[in-house]
């Protein structure tokens, strides 16, 4: 224990990096750089953001289980750390045993739009219509295993309609449906709300557990008429395992107030996203919960890996 203790006293001396599983410019680079960049303010030292996108989040991943447990590698990653697991077999690490959670960063509020020439008002009319014509309409997402994907394969499994999956490699998923070449989706409040009020897409509902601060009028899935539905996606930090637990919860102790800052909350909420910053334990359980919930929902959708 005493090593640690000493440890965590001085931590840190020198610059942190944090690896960003996915590209730049997208919601966990993001969110890494403004993190990074408060953080490195409050520590005294310089937070540095490396993207290290591929396969999933994987190749990031990778990079961060195997790191030395010091405190000075930590990771971003998205939804998709919990999917993986069920899609990609013999993974080069444990998603679970090899990385230690520090917290839930934020939330990304999903919502489920649909094309002005679907005769459907509402989720319960999209249910209705759907089952009239099963096999007949078709959703467009990013790919296999994206969170799009999930959320719809998993509307399909709980009210029992039949859609076509579309997946895209690029943003012609989005085009396409502002076209009407196909017919709805679930994608972030951000990317789709500008649409929804030019009149080129309609919204029914948000996919999370809670409506969105940025659309409150609009219900949730579940309170459209599936009840229990719910999709959250979200963004966290990890840690390598046997990273000293009290240098987990000294990044925790910093990160969370810069979570819930004015300024940081109101640069989020032009991006449509929601802070959360739950503490490492909770972070844990909820991780653990949504790898068990969505390995479900791939099988039972018998989803494969791009």
């Amino acid at each position: 224990m005493a090593p640690e203790a000493a440890l965590a006293q001085t931590y840190p001396v020198k610059p942190i990096r944090i690896i960003a599983a996915a590209p730049a410019s997208g919601g966990v680079d993001t969110i890494s750089r403004i993190i990074g960049q408060k953080l490195g303010e409050k520590l005294g030292q310089q937070v540095l953001v490396q993207n290290r996108p591929g396969a999933g989040g994987t190749v990031g991943s990778h990079v961060v289980a195997k790191a030395a447990p010091d405190g000075y590698t930590l990771l971003t990653i998205s939804i998709s750390h919990a999917v993986i697991p069920s899609l990609r077999k013999n993974l080069p690490y444990d998603p679970v045993h090899d990385l230690t959670p520090i917290t839930v960063l934020v939330n990304a509020p999903n919502i489920l739009v649909v094309h002005p020439s679907l005769p459907a008002k509402s989720v319960k009319e999209l249910i209705a219509l759907a089952k009239s014509r099963p096999g007949e309409i078709h959703y467009s997402t990013t790919g296999n295993g994206s969170p799009a994907h999930l959320a719809m394969e998993l509307l399909k499994l709980r009210t029992a309609i039949d859609l076509v999956h579309v997946p895209y490699k690029s943003t012609a998923f989005g085009t396409d449906l502002i076209a009407g070449r196909v017919s709805l989706t679930f994608a972030s409040v951000s990317s789709t709300m500008p649409h929804v009020k030019a009149g080129k897409l309609r919204v029914l509902a948000v996919a999370g557990s809670r409506r969105s601060a940025a659309i409150p009028d609009v219900p949730t899935v579940a309170e459209a008429g599936v009840p229990g539905y719910e999709v959250d996606v979200w963004y966290a930090a990890l840690a390598p395992a046997a990273t000293p637990k009290e240098i987990i919860a000294q990044l925790y102790g910093e990160i969370a107030p810069i979570l819930h800052s004015p300024e940081i909350r109101e640069r989020l909420a032009s991006m449509g996203l929601e802070p959360v910053g739950n503490p490492p334990d909770g972070t844990a359980a909820y991780i653990n919960s949504e790898i068990a919930k969505w390995a479900g929902v791939v099988k039972a959708a018998n989803i494969k890996a791009d």
